[in-house]
C-alpha cells in the first residue's frame, strides 16, 4: 500500500494573507475556500489548508522540488526580500546547503512557520 499525504492544516494569524504569500512565492494558486480554509494545491495529491488561530507553535514544512523549480521559488524568495539561511536555526544567514549534492535553504513565513526547500531528498 502506498501511503500519501492529502493535507494539512496550517495554523496562521492571517489565513487569506498567509495562503496567498504561500501561493505567491510557490508560484501556486489559492483555490476556493473549502469550509473555513483558505487552501492551497501543492501538487495532485497535497493541499495545505490555512486556518486562523490566535496561538500557536511554528511549524516546519519542508518541500522537494527540481533544480528549476529551486531557481523560480529562489527568485522570488530574494525578490520579495526575505532572509534566507543555509541551517533550521537560521545562523547562516543568506547562505545555501549542498547536503546529498543538491541545494537548499531555509526561510520564514509570516506566522513564523520555518520553510525548507530543497533539491536533493
Amino acid at each position: 500500500m502506498t501511503i500519501t499525504l492529502n493535507h494539512t492544516i496550517v495554523p496562521a494569524h492571517d489565513k487569506e494573507a498567509s495562503a496567498q504569500f504561500f501561493a505567491r512565492i510557490f508560484g501556486l494558486k489559492v483555490e476556493a475556500p473549502l469550509g473555513h480554509f483558505a487552501v492551497v494545491h501543492v501538487n495532485d495529491t497535497l493541499t495545505l489548508d490555512f486556518a486562523d488561530s490566535e496561538k500557536f507553535e511554528s511549524h516546519h514544512y519542508a518541500f522537494h522540488v527540481s533544480d528549476e523549480e529551486f531557481d523560480t521559488i529562489f527568485a522570488r524568495v530574494k525578490e520579495a526580500g526575505l532572509e534566507y539561511s543555509s541551517d533550521p536555526m537560521h545562523q547562516n544567514k543568506g547562505q545555501m546547503n549542498h547536503r546529498k549534492g543538491g541545494r537548499g535553504f531555509y526561510f520564514l513565513d509570516p506566522n513564523g512557520h520555518n520553510l525548507e526547500l530543497l533539491t536533493r531528498g
